[in-house]
């Protein structure tokens, strides 16, 4: 099967086991520490520490107050149990007549989770869910019987610190230059890494709630915009200041962006899974951001980012929002998705205006000239197409060259050039200067991996693109030579420098 067969967020989740096996982080800060439930002995089963998470990484995807497969909604403990279409699925003291746990451990057909939906809840889990059941079934105290669990359970989370030395490369889904061009920021594990493009060398480690970075974009005021969380969990939006102080150890610096108002200078938006892509208005005043919930959240920053606000809520698309894109006079938002699709919204008058099908397969990233006159998306076709985001928004032109599915696409900031990245481990450089046309300036092939993220220097004069196996390379966007190319893995033992592509 390939390792792109849905879209690059299935990269992260792949390794994420063996992450935290040789990182020692199977167990939370923080959590382990919790005690039981109030009034209860040490051994006492806690619903909201032991059981919640269960239940949300078995159930809740079809048990949500959405979906409500069999009438049944377990993402409060009071609807947990109240039950569905079925009745009661959890009788206090008796596990052994409680469809809760028994349908755990069936060996019957009928089993949750069903047989052809995944695995079943393992032995050790469900026993937990037994004992807790047959210790009646408790909710921890100080708790709400109706709060969302998906809440509760983020906001009892705490992140691990990332690793100082890296087991596994890092995978790159974002890349930015700083605003000044000389340096380059990558998405870690758990943090942003700042580098200095001439040297390869890392300047700085910013530790974040997010696992990963999807999306990252630069605001006029310097501060860093980032869109990350972690897959099935939950994602954020998150302003940083990334060039804040902090202790330097090996000669890097360290910043807190977890728990330093220093660094994290805003938290925009929680949700329900990760947010895969963000986008700012070149004047900084309206930011866009969507993910795995279907959903585009626009905020206000027209007071300045530390005072932004959600202005409207975008759910326009059938399946995950992977790229979006603004027009510069910040009236259009221009989004891709999984749904086979790219669109376009009005903000002012809150309407879908166009919906651009041609791709027939997902659609993962686009990009608008600045004047708003082409919109260009990319896909799972190979294909780079270049069409109308005004009116009705028909394609005025194709082009492939990519052998594969096409993940990432950006513009630079004059318009003429764009650069594309995905699974056939080349990135392209095109001229899109002529009206309805583009010409291929250069191919870099041969790279190590997928490309999973692309991006222009503030001036255009470089670009750079991120790889699966966590290699970095920058190239003058003029001659095509390679500036720098290094492993953005910081400490990982196999980090080699393997043949330069061409």
């Amino acid at each position: 099967m390939r390792r792109m067969c849905v879209c690059v967020l299935c990269a992260v989740v792949s390794g994420l086991l063996m992450w935290w096996m040789l990182l020692g982080n199977g167990a939370h800060p923080g959590v382990a520490q919790e005690k039981g439930a109030a009034g209860s002995g040490p051994s006492s089963v806690s619903f909201i520490r032991d059981v919640a998470p269960i239940l949300k990484e078995n159930c809740f995807a079809c048990h949500d107050a959405k979906k409500k497969l069999g009438k049944y909604d377990m993402t409060s403990y009071e609807k947990l149990l109240a039950g569905g279409a079925n009745g009661e699925a959890v009788i206090p003291g008796k596990p052994e007549e409680s469809e809760l746990y028994t349908l755990m451990v069936s060996q019957e057909e009928r089993r949750m989770p069903p047989r052809d939906k995944g695995e079943a809840v393992p032995a050790s889990k469900a026993e937990v869910v037994r004992r807790w059941i047959a210790e009646g079934a408790k909710l921890d105290g100080g708790i709400d019987a109706k709060a969302d669990l998906n809440k509760e359970l983020r906001v009892r989370w705490q992140p691990p610190r990332p690793p100082q030395a890296y087991p596994y490369p890092a995978i790159i889904n974002a890349l930015t230059f700083t605003p000044d061009g000389k340096h380059l920021i990558s998405s870690g594990h758990h943090e942003l890494l700042v580098w200095e493009v001439g040297s390869g060398k890392l300047l700085r480690r910013i530790w974040t709630r997010s696992e990963r970075a999807y999306g990252m974009v630069f605001l006029p005021d310097g501060h860093l915009v980032v869109a990350g969380g972690r897959p099935g969990q939950e994602g954020d939006v998150r302003v940083y200041r990334w060039d804040a102080s902090g202790p330097v150890v090996d000669g890097v610096m360290q910043l807190d962006g977890v728990h330093d108002p220093k660094v994290l200078v805003k938290h925009l938006v929680d949700t329900d899974d990760a947010v895969l892509c963000v986008a700012a208005t070149p004047d900084g005043k309206r930011i866009a951001a969507g993910g795995c919930d279907r959903s585009v959240r626009i905020f206000d920053a027209s007071r300045g980012v530390t005072q932004a606000e959600l202005m409207q809520t975008v759910e326009n698309h059938a399946d995950w929002v992977l790229g979006c894109a603004w027009t510069a006079d910040g009236q259009y938002l221009l989004t891709a998705s999984r749904d086979k699709t790219a669109k376009v919204w009005n903000v002012a008058a809150k309407e879908s205006v166009v919906t651009f099908p041609e791709h027939q397969s997902p659609v993962y990233g686009v990009a608008v000239r600045p004047d708003g006159s082409l919109g260009y998306s990319v896909g799972g076709d190979k294909q780079l197409r270049m069409w109308n985001p005004k009116g009705e928004g028909k394609q005025v032109g194709s082009s492939g060259g990519h052998t594969d599915e096409v993940y990432k696409v950006a513009i630079d900031g004059s318009g003429k050039y764009l650069v594309t990245g995905g699974a056939d481990r080349s990135v392209r450089l095109w001229d899109v200067s002529g009206k309805g046309k583009v010409a291929t300036v250069r191919q870099w092939t041969g790279l190590s991996d997928h490309v999973f993220a692309v991006a222009f220097s503030p001036d255009g004069q470089l670009v750079a693109a991120g790889c699966y196996d966590g290699m970095v390379t920058v190239w003058k966007t003029g001659d095509g030579s390679v500036v720098r190319q290094w492993n953005a893995s910081p400490g990982w033992s196999g980090a080699s420098n393997p043949p330069v592509p061409k």
